[in-house]
């Protein structure tokens, strides 16, 4: 189960945030093979003067409007499974929030089940992928 953070600029409205979202999530379905009810992202937005980046890092020319993914997720993606995740993220952001691919900062966390716990306090070790009974 992936953990999404997006941060946003301020004052981006509601519906983008939403097609935003939504985006990332779904690259992560068809990238990844998640499963569709798998969705955890927690948005937050920057004010000028609360992040800092260079506009033109590795030669790419950043707008103010950058957007940061940071994905937190079980270990065990191969490097293309990765590449294929972060081109399907960029192209959603821009076909769904005309979010330019120059501003799409993604980066990745892996861990193993013994690092989570989703629910109940129980450790997600010991329940692997199994369905609760709360639904």
């Amino acid at each position: 189960m992936p953990f999404v953070r997006t941060a946003l600029p301020h004052g981006t409205d509601a519906a983008r945030k939403r097609h935003i979202v939504e985006g990332i999530h779904d690259a992560l379905v068809e990238g990844i093979g998640m499963p569709s009810d798998e969705l955890f992202n927690l948005v937050s937005e920057y004010r000028d003067g609360e992040f800092f980046f260079d506009r033109g890092f590795n030669g790419i020319a950043r707008s103010d409007a950058v957007i940061v993914v940071e994905i937190t997720m079980r270990r065990g993606r191969s490097d293309a499974m990765k590449r294929a995740l972060y081109a399907a993220i960029t192209r959603n952001l821009e076909t769904r929030a005309a979010v330019s691919p120059k501003d799409v900062f993604i980066f990745m966390h892996e861990n193993d089940y013994s690092d989570w716990s989703v629910g109940n306090g129980v450790f997600a070790m010991a329940i692997a992928q199994q369905r609760g009974t709360d639904a």
